[in-house]
């Protein structure tokens, strides 16, 4: 048995080495071109992505209290109004709801039990970024903000969803939450109230006239002081929740965004269109080969001039006028020149016969040549058109 691998060293092996390497080297480049991808795209994820708290039956609420619920001022709330376990609702009226009241009833205590639910989903949620002391001047994303202490809010903090309506904010509060007086929460690039969440592992403050915006799940109370303005709710589980001249919105919620319009797909059927076009004006070229034959008879009225013959004199000798034929223009019988004048003019009769007979018939063959032509040019045409419907056929 022969063996038949290159030697060392030798072109084929050079070849062979080389190409191996250069194999390598283009697998490994593509490798990591794979990978610098992959991590581009994880670093610009979040670690943990915020999930939306359902709020069972207590959604419908804008105050719901364990204890009591006291109010001072023409408070407008939206939404319900309860408090449970507790029994006591004071301060409505003046303070009006938009809502129904539900006292102590297996409403309310249903209500509270799924705030409770709430609670401990918001709490459990895994964070994104923990958080700390105040949070004014901030612009924060979607996500899960977890502080390990107190947080407050001194001025005005931006939500930027960040063109998404279902982007969720989540906050976890291990102590008390506090905001300023004429402090704000501004949401932008479609931030909903309605995907805003704070647990608070206390007790919640919102100062005067600030203007909040989410849902207020606190462990202990609630106080929003006068003229507060609140587009949320505020949910206390174990203790009171106390209003004075505030505003209750529900938080407004919309779905996903508005898609576009699907493109339109006619563009391929216009660029057919031409084709057919092309084979209609070849239709035409067809009424050329019926106007050759015209030419054809055209050229047969020139051969009876071939008839003219000579005739003899009286003295034997031929003449060169036909005795036949009428005499052509410029001759006349009575000339006084008699014979030689009436034969010089037949000779110039004649001359000019000739040249009729020579240029009609050069006339025909040049109406031939360009049948010919013509003929030949749609027989192409045609055979041109009828190759361009056999590929398109195939």
């Amino acid at each position: 048995m022969k063996h038949c691998a290159a030697k060392h060293g030798s072109p084929e092996h050079t070849t062979g080495a080389w190409g191996r390497r250069k194999a390598a080297t283009a697998g490994g480049g593509v490798t990591g071109v794979i990978l610098l991808a992959v991590a581009l795209m994880w670093q610009q994820l979040p670690a943990f992505a915020a999930t939306p708290v359902g709020l069972g039956t207590a959604t419908s609420y804008s105050v719901l209290a364990g204890t009591t619920v006291t109010n001072t001022g023409l408070t407008t709330l939206q939404g319900d109004l309860g408090v449970s376990p507790g029994t006591a609702i004071t301060g409505f009226p003046p303070g009006v709801s938009g809502g129904a009241t539900h006292v102590a009833d297996a409403v309310a205590l249903q209500a509270q039990s799924d705030v409770t639910i709430a609670y401990n989903n918001a709490a459990g949620q895994a964070s994104t970024t923990n958080v700390s002391g105040d949070l004014v001047g901030r612009t924060l994303t979607e996500g899960v903000y977890k502080s390990t202490s107190s947080l407050a809010l001194s001025g005005q903090l931006t939500l930027d969803g960040q063109g998404n309506p279902n982007s969720v904010f989540v906050f976890q509060v291990a102590s008390t939450l506090i905001t300023a007086s004429a402090s704000s929460i501004i949401l932008t690039n479609s931030a909903q109230a309605c995907n805003v969440f704070w647990q608070v592992g206390s007790s919640a403050t919102l100062g005067t006239a600030s203007r909040f915006k989410g849902t207020i799940l606190a462990l202990t109370s609630i106080t929003v002081e006068t003229s507060a303005t609140v587009e949320g709710r505020a949910l206390a589980r174990n203790g009171q929740v106390s209003l004075d001249t505030n505003v209750f919105t529900n938080p407004a919620c919309t779905t996903t965004p508005t898609t576009s319009a699907p493109p339109t797909t006619g563009t391929p059927t216009v660029t057919v269109t031409p084709t057919e076009t092309v084979s209609a004006t070849v239709t035409p070229t067809e009424t050329v080969a019926a106007t050759v034959t015209p030419t054809t008879v055209t050229m047969q009225s020139a051969t009876p001039t071939e008839t003219t013959t000579l005739t003899p004199r009286a003295n034997g000798a031929a003449t060169d006028a036909p005795t036949s034929a009428a005499p052509l223009a410029g001759t006349g019988a009575g000339s006084g020149n008699g014979m030689g004048a009436g034969g010089r003019n037949q000779g110039t009769n004649l001359d000019t016969a000739a040249g009729l007979s020579n240029g009609g018939a050069t006339a025909g063959v040049g109406a031939v040549i360009v049948g010919i032509a013509l003929t030949a040019a749609v027989v192409v045409g045609t055979m041109s058109v009828t190759g361009k419907r056999r590929s398109s056929q195939e």
